[in-house]
């Protein structure tokens, strides 16, 4: 009996042991630091400084630079770099994605923002030019190097290494600025793009790179270009596909990016918010991550993402309640809790049915466009719409409005797997990953 415990716990263990997820797990950390150098550690150093706080929020609009990411996407899948190309074509443009990243962030330490703010802009941007570049490359890498059966696991070891390089380098950065000043700190950062450079030369080029060459010069611009479009669509049901990415989300993003303005209301503290919004979500987020790679690994792809969706838009209901009920700590925790349980189960099974649309011959181009494509209307339609509606309704009809808004995406991917069209639209990285 006990042999037989031990060897189911091993089971579920082993794949987040094996030499592809741990990659993953470093592409991750690579991954996440960038957004968060010109995230809040940025908003913290330019109001340190004494710079006013429209110019301070002004500075999000640098993270648009990740929504043009497919623009140039298909350099990484259609241009072999000269001298580095000799490693590989991931594996060189992960080095020097990633040298432009350390280059960037090196940059922006020694910008002085109350010197010219100008600098400090055009840094800025160019920390997410290069940063979008990195994800560009990363994303492909993972992908590649994950086989069909290790997308769950790996996407989960992804967004662990996300969270990791994100909060680690926002915390390092506070903790070197207050004794060495920002521009140590912004340099010290710098090494968080080393993980993803090191697991490309240890791991190498994935196998089928060696085998699919990419073009050497920029000769067949046009099918490097127009390819990743072209070859996606002439599946069938990519339009479909396409509309489910669009709008799947849009209910959970309009709720996530208003939860800080509900705690505002209900008067809860900043010590409250910190624990519970910060510490019990983060917690609840890995844990839901975990639960995620093993219900992806056991039920399949279509069953385990479409109980990611309803779990993601049962969790807006929570915050209606908490809306109804008021200032509780119990209730924020429950929903904070259920909210980051189940957007980690989603970040994983989600990731991975995205990760397995993409095709090999051009997993950056095409996975650039389906990241990009799952952000863009929720981030549009609350910065737009968000506040108002707020005002209109309250809080407890907007989350419920959240709800409701998030079923066309359920019933749609539903609707999909039932015909047949999520595994016809499935690309070569996912082609043994549709059962269940």
């Amino acid at each position: 009996m006990n042999v037989a415990r031990e060897s189911d716990w091993w089971s579920g263990v082993r794949p987040y042991c094996e030499r592809a997820p741990l990659a993953a797990l470093a592409l991750g950390i690579s991954s996440g630091f960038p957004y968060a150098m010109i995230g809040a550690t940025l908003t913290t150093r330019l109001a340190q400084d004494g710079i006013d706080k429209k110019t301070v929020t002004a500075f999000s609009l640098a993270f648009l630079v990740y929504n043009l990411k497919p623009l140039w996407a298909w350099l990484v899948d259609g241009v072999r770099l000269p001298g580095l190309g000799a490693l590989g074509q991931r594996v060189s443009w992960l080095l020097f994605a990633g040298i432009l990243v350390i280059a960037a962030v090196a940059n922006l330490a020694l910008v002085d923002p109350r010197a010219s703010i100008e600098a400090t802009v055009i840094a800025a941007i160019l920390v997410g030019v290069a940063g979008a570049t990195f994800d560009i490359v990363i994303d492909a890498y993972r992908i590649e190097i994950l086989s069909p059966e290790q997308l769950g696991v790996g996407s989960g070891m992804s967004q662990y290494g996300w969270r990791i390089g994100s909060a680690g380098a926002g915390a390092l950065a506070l903790v070197v600025a207050s004794r060495l000043g920002w521009s140590n700190a912004y340099l010290v950062c710098a090494a968080f793009a080393v993980p993803a450079m090191l697991a490309g030369l240890i791991v190498g080029e994935p196998l089928q790179k060696r085998v699919i060459a990419a073009h050497k010069s920029l000769n067949g611009l046009g099918e490097s270009i127009l390819g990743p479009f072209i070859q996606f669509f002439q599946r069938r049901g990519a339009v479909l596909v396409l509309v489910f990415i669009l709008i799947h989300k849009v209910g959970d993003t309009l709720a996530n990016l208003t939860f800080r303005l509900l705690f505002d209301d209900l008067k809860f503290t900043n010590d409250e918010i910190a624990f519970y919004d910060v510490w019990i979500g983060f917690i609840a987020y890995l844990i839901g991550i975990f639960v995620g790679g093993i219900l992806y690994a056991r039920l399949g792809m279509k069953r385990s993402v479409l109980i990611s969706l309803v779990l993601m838009m049962v969790s807006n209901l929570s915050f209606a309640g908490l809306a109804l009920v008021g200032h509780s700590n119990l209730g924020m925790a429950s929903s904070i809790g259920f909210e980051n349980f189940s957007s980690g189960i989603g970040g994983v099974t989600v990731v991975a049915y995205f990760s397995a649309l993409t095709n090999a011959r051009f997993t950056a181009a095409q996975y650039a466009l389906i990241s990009a494509a799952a952000s863009v209307v929720g981030r549009f339609l609350t910065g737009t719409t968000a506040g108002a509606l707020i005002e209109a309704m309250g809080y407890v009809n907007f989350y419920l409005v959240t709800t409701i808004v998030a079923l066309p995406g359920i019933l749609l991917f539903w609707w999909m797997s039932r015909s047949g069209l999520i595994d016809e639209s499935i690309g070569t990285a996912g082609s043994e990953a549709v059962s269940g």
